[in-house]
C-alpha cells in the first residue's frame, strides 16, 4: 500500500467537495457497489490503490437484521444494533444510486413509528396494534408473522479504503449463512465513482444494491447476483 500522502493530507485535499469520513455521515452519497462470489482481483486493486485510512476503519465487523418486502424495492430498512435505520432511494446518475437516511429509531419503539414511517417503508398493511410501545421482540414477532415480508440475518467483515477521494470497501458478506462478497465505492461526486470503478476494474460489472442482493439470494427475486 502507498505511503506518499498521511490522512490528515488526504483529509485537506478533499475539503473542497466534501470532507468524506468512513464510517460518519455526511450529505447523500452516490454509490457503484455489487455482489458475487469473486472480485478477487478487483479487492487486490482497490486496496493498493488505496491510500492511507484510520485503522479503525481497516477491518469492521457487524450484525444486522435486513427487514425485506415483497412490494418494496425503494427503502433499505435493517435493524443494527438495536436501532431501526431506514435509507431511501432517492435517485441514478449515470449508474449510481443516491440513497438518503430516512429515520433511525431505538427498541422499544412507539406505535405511531410504526405506523407513520416504518411501514409505510415496507410499503405492506400493518397488523392492528394493541399497545402504544411495542418491543423488539414483539415487532420481529409481527414481521415473521406477515406474509409479504422476510426477517434476514446479515453478517458483514468489511475492509476499508479510500481511492481516487471515494470511500471504499470488499466485504465478506453471510446472508442467512450464505457467503457472498461485495465490493463498492461511494462519494457526493459521481465522476469520482467512475474512475475508481475503471481503475479497480469493475466496469461493466451489475451495480447490485444491499436490498436487490439480499432478494436474491433468498429468492424472493429470481436473478443471480454479477457471478
Amino acid at each position: 500500500m502507498p505511503h506518499c500522502l498521511t490522512w490528515p493530507i488526504v483529509k485537506k485535499k478533499i475539503m473542497a467537495k466534501e470532507e468524506l469520513k468512513i464510517g460518519e455521515v455526511s450529505k447523500p452519497r452516490f454509490e457503484f457497489r455489487s455482489f458475487g462470489q469473486n472480485f478477487d482481483a478487483a479487492a487486490k486493486r482497490m486496496a493498493r490503490l488505496s491510500m492511507p485510512i484510520p485503522e479503525k476503519v481497516w477491518e469492521r465487523y457487524s450484525d444486522e437484521i435486513y427487514i425485506l418486502s415483497r412490494t418494496n424495492d425503494i427503502n433499505n430498512t435493517k435493524i443494527r444494533d438495536g436501532k431501526m435505520d431506514i435509507k431511501t432511494y432517492v435517485q441514478t446518475v449515470e449508474g449510481l444510486e443516491q440513497w438518503n437516511p430516512l429515520m433511525k429509531g431505538e427498541f422499544s419503539i412507539a406505535a405511531k413509528v410504526l405506523t407513520e414511517e416504518v411501514f409505510p417503508a415496507f410499503m405492506v398493511e400493518m397488523p392492528a396494534l394493541t399497545k402504544n410501545v411495542i418491543s423488539y421482540d414483539e415487532f420481529m414477532d409481527m414481521i415473521n408473522a406477515h406474509p409479504d415480508l422476510a426477517a434476514v440475518k446479515v453478517h458483514k467483515q468489511r475492509f476499508g479504503y479510500m481511492v481516487n477521494d471515494t470511500l471504499c470497501e470488499y466485504g465478506e458478506v453471510l446472508i442467512n449463512g450464505a457467503r457472498v462478497v461485495t465490493i463498492n465505492s461511494e462519494s457526493t461526486e459521481v465522476a469520482d465513482i467512475l474512475k475508481t470503478v475503471k481503475d479497480v476494474g469493475l466496469e461493466g460489472i451489475e451495480n447490485i444494491n444491499y436490498l436487490q442482493a439480499i432478494k436474491r439470494v433468498i429468492g424472493m427475486i429470481d436473478k443471480p447476483l454479477a457471478n
